[in-house]
């Protein structure tokens, strides 16, 4: 038995008209032809769910799965961008040059990138949510692709976007081992500072 058929009303999961009116319409079948064999009533059942559309199936597995799980089924595949629209509104400065920025593509030290990031841009003349409009010019590789997944107007400033990327890159360095650090020497004439942050 076809496992999308419904064999009675009241097993069926769909919540879609169509599949409704075909299970009335085969409960009359069924009731106005008592005598028919079970093979008969699958072949008929069979026949009908084939008659369905593809489009009709997938609008069936679509609102199966978002009656099971709240929400939607499908994301939307366009593109939105993860800060607030007031943020897009935003005009650069009259005689704005973008800088270049050095690209993080998820490897490397994301607090480095930040601080790069910030300098470079208070230097060509923006600071504050300029800098959240600015942000996704300075990633690349898997960097990028968290960036484009965020939630739609999620972002509301800097420091949201700034906390939000140091929370998904900076736990994924990598850990230093008992080994490495007992193995580590400061170099001859090299500041605590850099041999500590090393």
């Amino acid at each position: 038995m076809n496992k999308l058929e419904p064999t009675d009303a009241g097993e069926s999961s769909y919540n879609h008209s169509s599949v409704s009116k075909h299970v009335e319409k085969e409960k009359q079948t069924d009731e106005e032809l008592p005598g028919q064999e079970f093979a008969q009533k699958s072949s008929h059942s069979a026949t009908s769910i084939a008659a369905l559309s593809v489009q009709q199936l997938q609008e069936m597995i679509a609102n199966t799965i978002k009656a099971q799980y709240g929400g939607s089924a499908q994301k939307s595949s366009a593109y939105s961008k993860p800060y607030f629209k007031r943020i897009d509104a935003l005009r650069m400065p009259t005689g704005y040059q973008p800088p270049k920025l050095q690209q993080f593509d998820g490897k490397g030290n994301p607090k480095q990138h930040i601080a790069h990031f910030i300098e470079t841009c208070n230097n060509a003349g923006t600071d504050g949510n300029h800098l959240v409009k600015q942000f996704v010019r300075s990633l690349k590789g898997n960097a990028f692709d968290w960036y484009v997944d965020l939630e739609p107007e999620s972002i509301d400033n800097w420091d949201e976007m700034e906390r939000e990327f140091l929370n998904r890159f900076y736990s994924t360095r990598r850990t230093v081992s008992m080994i490495e650090l007992t193995n580590a020497r400061q170099w001859k004439d090299e500041p605590v500072v850099d041999y500590n942050n090393r």
